[in-house]
């Protein structure tokens, strides 16, 4: 099966979303917890743009993909959040966030999940808990993603993951290694059941 990925654009205000052809996964983190580089494991190429600075991500951007490679056709969108919580830019972000974030997240109606990414080498944020109660709070499915694996052991990865689950009150928290692709066929499992539940 060939899959062909598209970069289709970015949006800075409402005026920009693209039309809505596909269910969307929506992927938001904190800045650094590696969001872009689970992007790019996930669709198998590098797409997103992974800098070492945080923050770097400002816009919405939107990813087409077509499991038959077809050009034009969408099967499902992949859509990049700006990263939030760094200290330098989440001011500027969060003031943002009711331009065009909070209305993508509230109204935009093919947002079939919203993956939530942390780091699992860090305890869970303050910014994680309200971004997850504010999903809940706008009836959001979502789930979270724990990167970076691959750094601790296996004991110190499933007290990590015990630790998370309780702090951020989620059932379930899938692990994921964009270096070593661990995760990836859980989380593609996770994302084809929300994108196509009658399937």
């Amino acid at each position: 099966m060939r899959i062909k990925v598209q970069f289709v654009g970015s949006a800075f205000d409402m005026k920009h979303f693209p039309p809505c052809v596909a269910p969307e996964i929506a992927f938001l983190g904190r800045s650094n917890v590696g969001k872009s580089s689970l992007l790019n494991s996930l669709i198998g190429t590098k797409l997103a743009h992974v800098s070492s600075t945080p923050g770097r991500t400002q816009a919405i951007n939107f990813f087409s993909m077509a499991w038959d490679g077809k050009p034009h056709h969408a099967d499902l969108m992949l859509v990049d959040l700006p990263g939030y919580g760094y200290a330098k830019v989440s001011k500027s972000i969060s003031a943002e966030w009711p331009k065009f974030i909070d209305p993508y997240l509230k109204k935009r109606g093919c947002l079939a999940l919203c993956v939530v990414v942390v780091d699992s080498n860090i305890a869970a944020q303050e910014s994680d808990q309200k971004l997850l109660s504010y999903l809940r709070f706008v009836g959001r499915p979502a789930c979270v993603v724990a990167t970076k694996s691959d750094r601790i052991s296996k004991n110190e990865l499933n007290h990590s993951l015990q630790q998370l689950r309780q702090k951020l009150q989620t059932p379930e928290i899938f692990s994921y290694s964009a270096k070593t692709h661990a995760g990836r066929n859980e989380l593609w499992k996770v994302i084809r059941a929300a994108s196509h539940p009658h399937a």
